[in-house]
């Protein structure tokens, strides 16, 4: 399910970002690319204002896709037209904390996350892998046992 995410609606519930820090949008882009890649998920995310035109600026790279507003729309109205355009809105995971867009995702049944929400996932670090020694100690059930000394054609010890 890709995520479309209301960047400045994001950065304003960051705790360690800013939306006076000129770099906030870069700072953010860099956090979904890590948690885009961990979660193995496409990403949307839509900031008011910068380059004119509404192209990214170079900010977009692999799963992440980065899109300013320009001059002549707004983050707000880039969101709710993708979702009223969405083949398949249900596909949707919805972040920002607007009530007018949540609503308007709400309406096409897309899954809507508070911005609040999301800085939860976002901040979570990434599942550690189970320590060597954990994974070298696994323990076989007498059948897994078996089935296996089957596999290799021997006898399996007696019980």
């Amino acid at each position: 399910m890709p995520y479309l995410i209301d960047g400045h609606n994001l950065i304003a519930q960051m705790p360690d970002l800013s939306l006076d820090d000129p770099n906030d949008e870069v700072k953010l882009v860099l956090r979904l690319r890590q948690f885009a890649g961990r979660k193995k998920q496409s990403i949307t995310v839509v900031f008011d204002h910068g380059v004119p035109g509404g192209w990214s600026s170079g900010l977009s790279t692999g799963p992440v896709k980065v899109i300013f507003a320009g001059s002549h729309s707004n983050a707000d109205r880039i969101i709710m037209e993708r979702i009223r355009e969405a083949k398949t809105p249900t596909s949707i995971k919805l972040v920002t904390s607007d009530g007018e867009i949540r609503r308007a995702g709400e309406a096409r049944r897309v899954e809507v996350i508070s911005s609040q929400e999301f800085v939860l996932m976002l901040l979570k670090p990434p599942p550690s892998e189970p320590r060597r020694d954990e994974r070298e100690n696994i323990r076989l059930s007498k059948d897994e046992i078996k089935e296996w000394m089957r596999v290799f054609k021997k006898r399996p010890p007696a019980s």
